[in-house]
C-alpha cells in the first residue's frame, strides 16, 4: 500500500515538472518594447501586463521582476500598474555605437511558479547629431594634366546618428570644374567624390576654391559643411598602382600591440616628387585608425590597439597610395579576427533564498545565469555543483539555472552548507569561474526529547548523611547526571512526560529520622525530568517492585510527592 503511494507521488511529480516545462518553453516567444533615444528616466515604455495577456495583480502574486545579462539595468518593473520604466534616459549612440537596429535584451523572472519571460527593448535613434568634418579646410593639389572625368577624394564628414538620420547625400557649391558624386565604401561610410567636369590650366587658374556641405537624412536636416582648395600643378601623368588590388589576412585576437600584420606595396612610374608614394587609410573610420596604422613610406600595417573577436570578427581597410602630384591607387585589405579563449564565463545571479527550512524538499536555493563572451567551443559551458552536498541544479531555459535542495535537509545533523558553483567553459586552455555561496538551515519543531535509558538506579550507603542536610547537593548532583545522559533536542516541546507512569509518595522511611543519619535499605524508582511550567521538576514515580519492608527506628514520618530544594528542583 505504501509503495503504491510513493508510486503516484512520484508521478504526479514527473507529471508537474514536465508541464513546466512546457510552460516554461512556450513562454520564450519575447516581448518587444520600442522607445527613442533621450526619452527622461521614468517614462513608460510599454505595459508588461498587457503584453503578456495577465491581470496587472498577477504580476505581483507570481514575484515578476526584469533582470539583465549584465550589471546595468536601464528598465524597472511597476508592479502596481505592469508599466515597464525607464530608469534613466537612453543615448542610443552611447548603447550600440554605428550597430541598427539597436536592441536591448531583458528577461522577466516569475518566481511563482518559476519561469522566464525574453524581453527586446528597441532604442530608436533620432536626429540629435549634426554632420561635422574633422578638417575645416581641405587642400587637393590637382596636376594640370588630369583628364575630364579624373576622380578626386575628399575626407568625409561624421555624423554619429544612424538610418535615416545619418549622412544622405554631399554637395558642393558652385563653381565651373567639379561635380560631386556620393560613395560608400566597405564599413558603410558614406563619402563625397570630386569629378573633373573641365581640363585645369595652371595658367589659367592656378587655384580655386567652393564649399563641401554634407547633408544628413532627418527632417529637417542637419548639414556640415568645409572649405575645399584647390592648387593645380604641373605634369603628373602617371597614378599609382598596387602590386595586389585585395590583400587577405588572419589573425589571432591575442595578437601582440605593435605586430606587423602585412606590408602592401604600389608604384609609380613618373620620376622626382610625382613618383614618391605615401601610404594612407582611406575614409577609414575612427575605430580602424585607433586600431591599426600603415607606415607611409613603407607600406607596413601593423597594429595599434587589442583586437577583441566578440566585439569585431573582421575589418574592411581601403589603402590609398598617393603620389607627389595627388593621383592615387586603391587596394583593399582584410583582416579576419580569430577567436581565442580569452573570456572566463561569467555568473548574474538574479535571486536567493537564505535561510531554507530543514523539513521541506526540492527548495529553490538560488536563481542565476551564465555567460561567456567567446564563441564556439570557448562559449560553451558547463556547471556544476559538489557531489557530496545534497543540491542539485537544473535549467529550462538557455543559459539560466536553478539551485535546488535534493532532498530534505536535518538541520540537527547540519546546520550549514557551503556551495561552490562552478562554470566551466570547454575552450583551450579551459577556464573557470567559482561562485560560493553559504547556505543556512532553519530548525523546525521536529524532534521530541528523549532519556538515553529508560531506568536509573541510585545505591546509597546507609551511613549516609541524613538526606535533611544534603537534599540540595544530592538532588544537584542527580540532575546533573541525568542531563549529561539525556538528549534533548532544541524546540518548544517537553522534555518528558510525567503522566505515563504513576507517582508515588517519597517513602517516609528513607530517612531514619531517629538522628542516626541512615538509610534503612536501597531502593529503585523511576525518575523523570519534566519542563515548560517555568521550572524544571525531578519526580519519583512509583517504584519498579514493592519496598521491602523498613527497619522501624520508632517513627515513621509520611513524606511528599515531591521534593523542592533551594535550587527551584523539584
Amino acid at each position: 500500500m505504501g509503495n503504491r503511494a510513493k508510486g503516484t507521488l512520484q508521478t504526479r511529480q514527473v507529471l508537474l515538472l514536465f508541464v513546466l516545462l512546457v510552460i516554461t518553453q512556450a513562454d520564450l516567444e519575447p516581448g518587444r518594447f520600442s522607445v527613442e533615444e533621450e526619452m527622461q528616466g521614468g517614462a513608460s515604455v510599454g505595459n508588461l501586463a498587457k503584453a503578456l495577456g495577465l491581470q496587472v495583480g498577477e504580476l505581483s502574486l507570481r514575484g515578476a521582476q526584469v533582470v539583465s545579462n549584465d550589471n546595468r539595468q536601464p528598465l524597472k518593473l511597476d508592479i502596481k500598474t505592469g508599466d515597464l520604466l525607464l530608469v534613466e534616459t537612453l543615448d542610443r549612440e552611447e548603447l550600440c555605437g554605428s550597430n541598427e537596429p539597436c536592441v536591448l535584451h531583458f528577461q522577466v523572472l516569475m518566481k511563482n511558479p518559476l519561469q522566464f519571460l525574453q524581453i527586446e527593448l528597441q532604442v530608436k535613434d533620432i536626429n540629435d547629431h549634426s554632420p561635422i568634418f574633422l578638417e575645416k579646410e581641405i587642400l587637393l593639389e590637382i596636376p594640370e594634366n588630369s583628364p575630364v572625368g579624373a576622380v578626386f577624394l575628399v575626407e568625409n564628414a561624421k555624423d554619429l546618428d544612424v538610418g535615416t538620420n545619418a549622412i544622405k547625400t554631399y554637395t558642393i557649391g558652385t563653381n565651373s570644374h567639379f561635380h560631386t558624386k556620393m560613395r560608400v565604401n566597405p564599413d558603410n561610410q558614406k563619402y563625397p567624390e570630386l569629378i573633373l567636369d573641365k581640363a585645369l590650366d595652371y595658367e589659367e587658374q592656378p587655384e580655386l576654391s567652393f564649399i563641401l556641405t554634407a547633408l544628413d537624412g532627418g527632417s529637417p536636416p542637419r548639414t556640415g559643411t568645409t572649405l575645399v582648395q584647390v592648387v593645380v600643378i604641373d605634369t603628373n601623368d602617371n597614378s599609382p598602382e598596387f602590386e595586389h588590388p585585395f590583400y587577405d589576412i588572419k589573425i589571432p585576437e591575442n595578437s601582440i600591440l605593435g605586430s606587423q600584420l602585412v606590408t602592401v606595396s604600389a608604384w609609380d612610374l613618373d620620376s622626382g616628387i610625382n613618383g614618391e608614394i605615401t601610404y594612407t587609410f582611406s575614409h577609414a573610420s575612427e575605430n580602424i585608425q585607433k586600431t591599426f596604422e600603415v607606415n607611409p613610406k613603407s607600406g607596413k600595417v601593423s597594429l595599434t590597439a587589442p583586437l577583441d573577436f566578440e566585439t569585431i570578427e573582421s575589418y574592411s581597410i581601403i589603402i590609398q597610395a598617393t603620389d607627389g602630384g595627388g593621383l592615387f591607387g586603391k587596394s583593399t585589405l582584410s583582416i579576419q579576427v580569430m577567436d581565442v579563449n580569452d573570456n572566463a564565463p561569467e555568473i548574474a545571479v538574479s535571486s536567493i533564498t537564505n535561510p531554507i527550512p530543514e523539513n521541506s524538499p526540492e527548495i529553490v536555493v538560488m536563481v542565476f545565469s551564465v555567460r561567456d563572451r567567446d564563441s564556439g567551443d570557448n562559449g560553451r559551458m558547463v556547471c556544476s555543483v559538489p557531489e557530496d552536498l545534497p543540491f542539485v541544479l537544473k535549467t529550462s531555459v538557455k543559459n539560466y539555472y536553478t539551485l535546488k535542495t535534493e532532498k530534505t535537509l536535518d538541520r540537527e545533523n547540519r546546520a550549514e552548507y557551503n556551495i561552490t558553483i562552478t562554470v566551466t567553459d570547454l575552450g583551450t586552455p579551459r577556464l573557470k569561474t567559482h561562485y560560493n555561496l553559504t547556505v543556512q538551515v532553519s530548525d523546525v519543531n521536529d524532534n521530541a526529547p528523549t532519556f538515553t535509558q529508560s531506568s536509573y538506579t541510585l545505591f546509597v550507603p546507609e551511613n549516609v548523611v541524613a538526606l535533611a542536610a544534603v537534599s540540595s547537593l544530592f538532588l544537584l548532583s542527580l540532575l546533573l547526571f541525568v542531563a549529561l545522559r539525556l538528549c534533548r533536542r532544541s524546540g518548544p516541546a517537553a522534555l518528558g512526560v510525567c503522566s505515563a507512569a504513576p507517582e508515588g509518595p517519597f517513602p517516609a522511611h528513607l530517612v531514619d529520622v531517629s538522628g542516626t543519619g541512615t538509610l534503612s535499605q536501597s531502593y529503585q524508582y523511576e525518575v523523570c525530568l519534566s519542563g515548560g511550567s517555568g521550572i524544571d521538576e525531578f519526580k519519583f514515580l512509583k517504584p519498579f517492585f514493592p519496598n521491602p519492608p523498613s527497619r522501624s527506628t520508632g517513627k515513621d514520618t509520611e513524606g511528599n510527592v515531591n521534593i523542592r530544594n533551594s535550587f527551584g528542583f523539584q
